[in-house]
């Protein structure tokens, strides 16, 4: 019946208050539903949930609001997550002992007249504050599976077994298809729509002699990003301004624009069935429609290119790069270094032309996981190379994800030490090296260290860097080596910072921790409902981080800084001009067929993630970065 495609029956925007704020039902696929379920139940066989399921229509909003509040209320944080606890029940979606139900739930509805029924699978993700809800279409078969999952005394068995959750939603392609759904919805109700970033480099304005002498003391043409000119919609997600953000703010979230959204799911999934998710790809067709020039007999006009670019040819690519890094300066602690990346590409090219390029420094870079665009054929990789041919969509995309050992020294390193000298004052050294070994074209584009005390209150500082400026934040202590605008190229500098810190007197404020049950599995059996009113809309995670900040018992006087993860000085750095894992792209070996005069660009990029120095004086973790940076 589904065809091994995705079908959509409806889609439900739900507040933190429990209401509504935007649904779409599909009456074409609804129809294909109960057709379904005539036929499956044409042997006469009546099934609690599913008998009622075929011949009840989609629930009223409110009902949906109702049953969705009740779930939250009935299982909770813990059980939500797919933990099994003593307070489980027969028929809760937390019997099911898989924690993938946290994000594939049923909602069961209790009618005052005819026979109850349930709503599954229903996907869920929680963007903004909001609940976003998609129900897709599947067969009875497995929701019958489903059905008799629940009813089993053994929480559906093992993931090994048969005819447990994942092995029933591992047969259901819909879902996959639903939680893209879900996604792009979240991101237009958040306003996070922006496409990848391509950056181009600016090119020198005068050249020459000043050019050499402007780049070794530091002043350097700065690369910029460049956005897609896809046709923008006639309303911003982020405006407050317009009939569609009249509604006043609920439950600590933003309103969003219903009509974008609406007009969105229109062109991108007509009649309920998605076609193209692509954000600008929707938009754009809506404002300047298909491309109306004839193609030749021999070519087909992809799904992801709509419409053929018109205009000056040119192809760019960047080479984005993120380094996480713990660095401890110990012999018995091994440092950890990790670069995740991505190729961007931005090809503005007329007609339907292919695009071949080899991707350079595999051997060395080491590439363990990689992942390409849907467009991207990738050769087997030979030797140190790996040659990708696509038909490239418009506007900005990511080429492909990968992840490599950071294969040449790290841009800042050094140590970092801090002891008390009493309660409320803290001795602290810097000692750091950046941008060692690295030569031009490298820039770093900025510097700056960060000494974060979240359970204390910095009153003053002492202390004079080698190099750079300082401020103070109410909880930490910013140290700015290297300022945007400002460079640092061709060469390396040492950098120290010794001083003192001053705290505020330390205030004890503790919480009566047998007001809250922990569960054996160390869950908190809080409902939904209640953090919505202590947060206000906040997300689960805060709430938790906040509420174990408060359970935390007090130091001693020898690290009352260092709880768990903040014994560190975090960094925060971007340096250009070449890639940490040595893989990269050569301009001129990019191939287009048929041949067009385009020139092709190409830019690197790196940036720190959870960049953190370890203090050497504390006790170090083995683990290499901690959850909460």
């Amino acid at each position: 019946m589904s065809g091994g495609g995705c079908s959509i029956r409806a889609i439900w925007i739900l507040t933190p208050n429990d209401t509504v704020a935007f649904s779409r039902r599909f009456a074409v696929v609804e129809k294909r539903w109960r057709a379904a379920w005539e036929e499956e139940e044409g042997d006469g066989e009546r099934h609690r949930w599913g008998t009622g399921a075929a011949k009840m229509p989609l629930p009223a909003d409110h009902e949906v609001a109702a049953a969705f509040a009740e779930r939250r209320r009935r299982e909770g944080t813990a059980r939500s997550s797919g933990i099994r606890t003593n307070v489980s029940s027969v028929g809760l979606d937390s019997w099911v002992d898989d924690p993938i139900t946290r994000h594939i739930i049923s909602l069961h509805m209790d009618k005052e007249e005819g026979d109850p029924f349930m709503l599954w699978p229903v996907v869920l993700q929680k963007r903004g504050g909001y609940y976003v809800l998609v129900l897709p279409l599947v067969d009875p078969q497995p929701f019958r599976a489903y059905e008799n999952l629940l009813k089993r005394s053994d929480c559906g068995g093992s993931a090994k077994e048969n005819n447990n959750l994942s092995s029933i939603l591992f047969n259901l392609p819909c879902i996959t298809g639903a939680f893209m759904v879900a996604q792009v919805v979240g991101d237009i109700i958040t306003g996070d729509i922006a496409e990848p970033e391509v950056i181009v480099s600016s090119g020198p304005s005068v050249g020459g002699l000043l050019d050499s002498l402007t780049g070794s003391i530091g002043i350097s043409a700065r690369a910029k990003p460049i956005a897609a000119p896809v046709a923008a919609p006639t309303a911003s997600v982020s405006s407050p301004v317009g009939a569609a953000q009249s509604d006043s703010l609920k439950g600590g979230v933003r309103p969003f624009d219903k009509d974008l959204l609406q007009n969105f799911i229109i062109g991108a999934m007509p009649f309920g069935t998605p076609q193209d998710l692509n954000y600008a790809n929707v938009t754009s067709i809506r404002t300047t429609g298909f491309s109306g020039d004839p193609l030749p007999t021999d070519q087909k006009q992809p799904a992801w290119k709509p419409y053929l670019y018109k205009g000056r040819q040119r192809i760019l690519f960047s080479s984005l790069e993120t380094i996480n890094a713990a660095l401890y300066d110990r012999d018995d602690v091994p440092d950890f270094l990790s670069v995740s990346g991505q190729v961007t590409c931005r090809a503005e090219l007329e007609g339907l032309p292919d695009v071949s390029l080899p991707l350079t420094g595999l051997k060395t870079a080491h590439i363990k996981v990689s992942s390409f665009h849907h467009c991207v054929q990738a050769s087997e990789p030979t030797a140190n190379k790996q040659t990708l041919v696509f038909q490239p969509p418009l506007g900005n995309f990511v080429l492909m994800h990968y992840q490599a050992p950071c294969n040449i020294a790290p841009p800042v390193k050094g140590f970092y030490q801090l002891s008390m000298v009493s309660e409320n004052e803290g001795a602290f050294l810097f000692k750091l090296s950046l941008m060692e070994g690295y030569k031009s074209p490298f820039i770093m584009d900025f510097c700056m260290i960060t000494m974060p005390f979240p359970r204390r209150r910095v009153a003053s500082y002492d202390g004079n860097p080698s190099i750079g400026t300082v401020s103070m934040t109410e909880h930490s202590i910013e140290w700015r080596i290297v300022s945007s605008g400002r460079g640092l190229s061709g060469r390396s500098i040492d950098a120290t910072f010794p001083g003192t810190v001053k705290f505020q007197p330390r205030t004890t404020q503790r919480i009566n921790s047998s007001s809250r049950f922990i569960s054996s599995t160390g869950y908190t059996e809080d409902s939904d409902s209640e953090q919505d009113n202590v947060k206000n809309g906040a997300s689960l995670d805060d709430y938790i981080m906040e509420k174990i900040n408060k359970d935390l018992q007090a130091v001693d006087l020898e690290e009352p800084l260092s709880w768990q993860a903040y014994n560190y000085a975090k960094v925060s750095f971007k340096v250009t001009g070449g890639t940490l894992s040595g893989l990269a792209i050569d301009p001129k070996s990019v191939n287009i067929y048929p041949s067009a005069k385009a020139p092709a660009e190409y830019s690197m990029q790196a940036s720190s993630g959870d960049y953190i120095l370890w203090n050497t004086l504390g006790k170090c973790p083995t683990a290499a970065l901690p959850r909460e940076l």
